[in-house]
């Protein structure tokens, strides 16, 4: 009977997402490199990508990316690296941003790797008549769209049970072996919260930065399994 129910929920997850083969260490990627593994490591990797030293500062990488000049930071927790962070080398001015934001958003919303953190994507576009140097003094509002790279791979056995668990102490064995269409959807909310903390390790999101006058965005490309979660306290 379990190993019925867990055929059932696997059928459906196929249908929620896409999996592709297994990958050993499905982490957020940087232009296919994972961001993972040591510090060195990752800035070998990052130069064989065409980034080089950037002069006077040797943990900052400078390069082309996605059609514009950044400077890579790398981010470690407990020596291994958490985070890379791309940040645009030349300033611009107010509308330029404005534009430069809302074209990334649009590039992030048609690429398939990507899905919003949001179900309402659409809040993060920046009206064209809107003052952000305002916004950002007066009203302190900040400019970012988040975003998960789809997972590589899903434990949708692991997730199987874990529904099971829960939905065990409203159902019977049976109900769970052949269930309704009634149930069928209960099993889809139930897993959804699983499906979502899976995504959520694979966060990538950037943000709008203001410095006299003149702005720049900053990209953050995150494994948040490898991030700090009070182990240390």
């Amino acid at each position: 009977m379990v190993r019925n129910f867990k055929k059932s929920f696997t059928v459906f997850i196929l249908f929620i997402i896409p999996i592709a083969l297994f990958a050993q260490n499905d982490v957020t990627q940087f232009l296919g490199i994972p961001v993972d593994g040591n510090k060195i490591e990752l800035i070998e990797k990052l130069k064989s990508k065409g980034f080089t030293i950037k002069p006077n500062e040797k943990d900052i990488l400078i390069g082309q990316f996605n059609g514009t000049t950044v400077n890579i930071h790398i981010v470690t927790n407990n020596n291994k690296v958490c985070r890379i962070m791309v940040a645009d080398a030349n300033f611009s001015k107010e509308i330029d941003i404005k534009i430069r934001f809302n074209n990334l958003l649009q590039q992030f919303k048609k690429n398939e790797k990507y899905m919003p953190a949001s179900l309402n994507p659409e809040k993060y576009v920046i009206p064209e008549d809107e003052k952000i140097s305002y916004e950002m003094l007066v009203n302190k509002k900040r400019y970012e769209a988040a975003f998960y790279q789809i997972p590589l791979r899903i434990d949708t056995l692991s997730i199987a049970e874990k529904i099971k668990s829960e939905l065990a102490l409203k159902y019977t064995e049976e109900q769970l072996s052949n269930p309704t269409e009634e149930l069928q959807k209960e099993m889809i909310t139930t897993g959804l919260p699983y499906l979502l903390e899976i995504f959520s390790k694979k966060s990538v999101w950037f943000m709008i930065n203001e410095l006299y006058g003149e702005y720049y965005i900053t990209m953050f490309y995150d494994n948040e399994y490898n991030r700090a979660n009070g182990e240390d306290l």
